[in-house]
Formats: C-alpha cells, sequence, structure tokens
C-alpha cells in the first residue's frame, strides 16, 4: 500500500516529506498502525526489529497535532515520545524533525542526559516547548523543575521499545509522567518484544487499545519430521540468516580474530555483555598485527554522551568496520549498512537477542548474524526455537591462529591491559550470574581456567566467587616468568604516579612494621552488642507478648479443667505478685522507691483489674 493510500488520508506535506525521503510504499506494520492511531485509537504494537515503527508513530502524531491546534502556546505540551537510550532518542528526533518541521506553530526539542540540565530548562523557557523527545529519566526530571508547561490540552503519548522501558527500572518516572498527563489522549506502545509488564501498562494506562502484531514468515527445515521447508512464523526479520557454533572458552577469542580476519571488508556489529569486556576488547584488538589497520569503534553506557555520540556516528558514516558494543546499542538503532551481527558473549535477557540481530536485515534487506556458545550452552539454541526464533548450526573452523600468546605479550607490555583484563573478567563473571536464563547459563560449571586464557590473562584474579565455589581452573596456564608489580604503564604520567604511590607504600612500611596479631584468651574477648532499632525491639516485644498470651490461656484451660485451682492460676500468671506489689505501694514502701519505679507501680496499681480479675474475663472471651 502506497503512503497516498492510506484512510484516513496524510497531509500533503507529510507526503512531500515522505516522497523527498524516498518513502513511497507502507509497510506492514505501518499499513495496520497509522489508520487506527490517526482515527483516535489507542495501539499496542508488537512487530519485527526492523519493520518501520518509528514512522508508525511519528505520522500519526503529526496528524493529530496538524488537527488539534494551529496556534499552540509556547509552554503548551502536545505530544510526547519516550525511548529507553539516549542513542535511541536521538535518532527518533533526527527522523522525526522533518515531519514536526510541517508544523510551523510548533516547537519540538530532544531531551536526554549526558547534558547539563540547566541548558534545557533555559531553551525551553527561552523558546518553548510543544513536543517532547527524550529518555524518562530526563523527562521526568524537566517535569519536576519547569513547572511552567503546562499539560491540560496534551494529546499523544508515545512509549517506543516499552518492555524496555521497563526492565530498565524507569516503571516509576513513567508512571509519574503519565499521572501528570490527561485521561483523554491517545496512547501508543511500540515494542519487538511484548512482555507481560508491557501488557500490564496498556490495560491500565490505555482507553481500550488495539493490538497490532506483525510477524514475518521464515522457513526452517524440520529434519525430524520430513524434508519439506515449512513457513513459520518468527519475530527476525525474513531476511536475516542466524548462525550459531559451540567453541571451548579457551578457544573463543581466536575464534572471533579468525571471523574478523575472513571479513575485513564488511560492517559489524560485536555485542559484549559488560562495558568493562567493551573497554578492554577495545584495547586489545588494535594491538593485533591482523586487525591493525581494521577501523574498531567501542560504544557502551559508562562512555561519556559526546564520545557516545561521536562513536555511533564515525561507524554510521564508514563503508566497513567493527562497532564493539553492550546492549546500548541493541534497540531501535538503524544504521545503514550493516552485514553482521555478532555475539560474542549472550544476553542476559533472552528478549534482548530479537533486538541484537534486528540491527541488520532492516526493512527487507539481507543480513546475518553468528552467536558463540560454550558446549553446556547450547540448549539455548532449542530455547530460541521454541520462540520463534530460527538458528542455524555452522560447523567451528579447527586451523585457526591461537591469539592467546599475542593477547597475554600485550598485557605484559602494558599494565592498562593487564587491568583491564582483569576487570573484564570480573565483570564477566559477575553478569553471567545474573542471566535470565540461570538453568542453561549455569556459572557455577563456568571453566573459569579455560575462561581466563580466552581472555589472555596472565593470572586468574582473587574473587569470592572463584574461592568459595571451587571452580575449574584447569586448562590454564599461569605464567610464572615475570614480577607482575614491574609492568608498567604506557602513559608516562599515570607510571610516574604508580612509582611513587610503591616508594610511599615502602616507606610506609619500613616505618612501620608489621607485627603479628597475638590471639586474645577466650576470656578477654569483648562481645560488642549493636544497639537494636526501634523496629527490631517492636518484633521482639511482640514475639514475647505472643509467647505470654499462649501460657496463660494453657493455664486458664487447665483452671477450667480443674487441674489447677485459683490461686495457683494467680500465682503462675504473675497476679498474686502484682497484688502485692500493690499492697507495699500502698503501705509507703513507694516512698522509698526511686522515682521512675514510683511510676511504674503507679500505672501497674491504675490497671490492675484489667491485669487482675477482668484479665479472667478478657482470656475467657478469646477462648
Amino acid at each position: 500500500m502506497r503512503f497516498s493510500d492510506l484512510k484516513p488520508p496524510l497531509s500533503q506535506s507529510v507526503l512531500d516529506v515522505l516522497d523527498s525521503g524516498g518513502f513511497k510504499f507502507c509497510t506492514p506494520v505501518q499499513a495496520n498502525t497509522i489508520p487506527l492511531l490517526c482515527s483516535n485509537k489507542d495501539v499496542s504494537v508488537d512487530a519485527a526489529t526492523g519493520s518501520g515503527k518509528t514512522l508508525s508513530f511519528v505520522l500519526p502524531l503529526v496528524e493529530i497535532l496538524r488537527r488539534a491546534f494551529h496556534h499552540p502556546k509556547p509552554n503548551q505540551v502536545m505530544g510526547m515520545i519516550i525511548s529507553p537510550t539516549r542513542e535511541l532518542s536521538s535518532q527518533i528526533f533526527h527522523v522525526a524533525t522533518s515531519f514536526f518541521a510541517t508544523l510551523p506553530n510548533y516547537k519540538s526539542i530532544l531531551l536526554v542526559g549526558g547534558f547539563d540540565i540547566s541548558r534545557d530548562i533555559k531553551k525551553i523557557e527561552e523558546e518553548g516547548a510543544n513536543i517532547l523527545v527524550g529518555t524518562p529519566g530526563k523527562l521526568h526530571d524537566i517535569m519536576e523543575r519547569v513547572g511552567t508547561l503546562d499539560f491540560k490540552s496534551f494529546e499523544v503519548l508515545i512509549l517506543d521499545e516499552a518492555d524496555r522501558l521497563l526492565d530498565m527500572g524507569f516503571q516509576k518516572q513513567i508512571n509519574s509522567i503519565i499521572t501528570r498527563l490527561p485521561t483523554q489522549r491517545r496512547t501508543g506502545l511500540f515494542s519487538a518484544t511484548q512482555t507481560e509488564a508491557v501488557d500490564e501498562l496498556s490495560r491500565a494506562k490505555m482507553r481500550n487499545p488495539r493490538k497490532v502484531e506483525v510477524r514475518t514468515n521464515n522457513k526452517i527445515n524440520d529434519d525430524t519430521t520430513s524434508l519439506d521447508e515449512e513457513a513459520a512464523s518468527s519475530k527476525t526479520p525474513s531476511g536475516l540468516h542466524i548462525e550459531y557454533f559451540e567453541c571451548e572458552a579457551d578457544k573463543k577469542s581466536s575464534q572471533l580474530i579468525d571471523f574478523l580476519r575472513r571479513n575485513t571488508s564488511k560492517k559489524i556489529i560485536i555485542y559484549f555483555m559488560t562495558c568493562a569486556c567493551v573497554d578492554y576488547w577495545g584495547v586489545v584488538l588494535p594491538r593485533l598485527s591482523i586487525l591493525k589497520d581494521f577501523p574498531l569503534i567501542p560504544l557502551h553506557g559508562k562512555m561519556k554522551q559526546l564520545a557516545r555520540e561521536k562513536a555511533l556516528a564515525s561507524f554510521t558514516s564508514l563503508p566497513n568496520g567493527i562497532l564493539m558494543c553492550t546492549d546500548v546499542a541493541a534497540r531501535g538503532l538503524d544504521i545503514p549498512g550493516v552485514d553482521w551481527i555478532v555475539q560474542y558473549d549472550t544476553p542476559q535477557d533472552p528478549n534482548v537477542f530479537v533486538h541484537r540481530v534486528g540491527r541488520t536485515a532492516r526493512m527487507g534487506r539481507q543480513g546475518k548474524a553468528l552467536i558463540f556458545l560454550f558446549p553446556k550452552e547450547i540448549d539455548y539454541v532449542e530455547f530460541q526455537q521454541r520462540r520463534r526464533i530460527p538458528l542455524n548450526e555452522i560447523e567451528c573452523p579447527k586451523d585457526v591462529l591461537d591469539v592467546v600468546p599475542l593477547i597475554r605479550s600485550a598485557a605484559k607490555e602494558c599494565r592498562d591491559t593487564m587491568e583491564k583484563g582483569l576487570k573484564a573478567f570480573v565483570s564477566y563473571i559477575r553478569a553471567y550470574k545474573e542471566h535470565f536464563c540461570s538453568y542453561i547459563f549455569r556459572w557455577k560449571e563456568l571453566e573459569i581456567g579455560k575462561l581466563a586464557m580466552g581472555f589472555g590473562l596472565l593470572q586468574i584474579p582473587s574473587m569470592p566467587e572463584v574461592k568459595r565455589h571451587s571452580l575449574s581452573v584447569m586448562g590454564f596456564i599461569p605464567v610464572n616468568d615475570i614480577d607482575f608489580s614491574q609492568i608498567k604503564y604506557r602513559d608516562k604520567a599515570r607510571e610516574k604516579q604508580r612509582k611513587k604511590m610503591l616508594k610511599a607504600k615502602k616507606a610506609d612500611a619500613d616505618a612501620n612494621p608489621k607485627q603479628k596479631r597475638m590471639k586474645r584468651p577466650s576470656s578477654e574477648v569483648v562481645v560488642i552488642t549493636r544497639k537494636k532499632t526501634g523496629f527490631q525491639r517492636r518484633i521482639d516485644q511482640t514475639k514475647e507478648d505472643n509467647e505470654e498470651l499462649e501460657t496463660e490461656y494453657r493455664l486458664l484451660k487447665k483452671l477450667k479443667r480443674g487441674v489447677i485451682d485459683e490461686t495457683e492460676f494467680d500465682k503462675l500468671t504473675g497476679i498474686t505478685k502484682l497484688e502485692e506489689d500493690i499492697k507495699d505501694c500502698s503501705n509507703g514502701v513507694l516512698s522509698t522507691l526511686n522515682s521512675k519505679k514510683s511510676n511504674q507501680l503507679k500505672k501497674k496499681s491504675k490497671n490492675a483489674k484489667n491485669t487482675g480479675i477482668g484479665y479472667k474475663k478478657s482470656i475467657k472471651r478469646k477462648m
């Protein structure tokens, strides 16, 4: 279907922008979603990555605002687009700017983290803001600080990658933002993976939403039943071919280098599990002569915003090269010409798998993806196939160059490389522990020795996970002919500072030699008791009261059965003692007690009836 054939029809100015951008025909998700939103329906869209979801909500937003107000006030917010990452928000804003320009009296603004918020506040106060595009944290902060923004006439709310918005812990901010918006609005939820949390959000925050689900047909071979190919609904683009191979942990880095060597003319995205892993391989790979002239660009969430934008822009403009990244670049980003997606580490969340591979084979194009698996992780293939994601096995190359000695030599020459390797190794193990599919990715079965060799480490770091759980260190070849304290930083200033600290530490050790601490005899051991909090004291008091009540309840049952008489009951429950204390107080004993004890006995005497004869009646009522 052509965009010009949609009903209700799009405005001519929007059609002109589409024509200038080369967009003539709708994708299935656009053909099904745009008419619903333009007809004032709430939608929940579940479609494969790269299917054109951005235009599915940008075009209706522009059309609805065009019909709503021709001259909104500068502080009158009419529409909002929320996405989970800064890169995705920036991309959406870049795509939507040309369409926002067809609304001459509207001001749009991009609000993402990494920049001084006072700059954004100043811009809003001076120029106004009618359309907000950004991340939930920054949008929520702006709404809290800028009290002049008016949301009474708000029209359209879009949540892109809605499942990721909730997974990243933004639910509190999302709820706070939505509570400020009027209920009579249009809302759209867009994602390639609809979760229970998204369904719950759609039920709670939307009015009778229409669900749009678009799937592609991939052909999957089922050799167990027949040789015919059966079309099956898939969550991945039809032009995407996903491969996997299994290899041991100590061979993993060598297999990666061999793959990159064979594809130096391609544009490749490699996904690692942690930011520390990206930092490490971003230092190691450029030092290998095999990849010396190949562009290698790191990108992760702990980089400064300007550095992230520069890295993404550089990779986008390259005809070939490697982007080494975390899942910060897994969602929504439209990078042209990506040939391969390599998942060096599997994602913690299985839903992210779809988004990672969706960076290639976009809008009907062809693309390939490869995932590395350890032999004990092979069940992950069947798990993904049951989720309608077909994976095809390929044979792991055997005659590959062993790059571990090269990585180790790089660590010996530079202390920064050695330290980054240790940090990456520790972060990998701790992230592996947090796998959602823990029944497949069992961290206690990790072969630490082989893994450390794959990282090219000179030594296995001392960490609790290794010490306490007796993880296998078989396969690790220690380096004994080196003094680790003599490995220097390449940066002269940093090395100078390190030597200064070592010298100061040695001088301090010489001035104050350590003495062996003698063990104290058991009689001298001082037991330090911490003061209990009020909450803990109340819990203890409630427990004591319940135990006392149960004891007295049993005594009362004995009294009713005639096992004990009333005198013995009064004695066992403490009533006799209480009466004697009251009598002593009336005979003048009270004058010899301190004021604190006096007040306590006065309170007891005041409640004597309740704790004496009246107490028996209260127990009987409870029975």
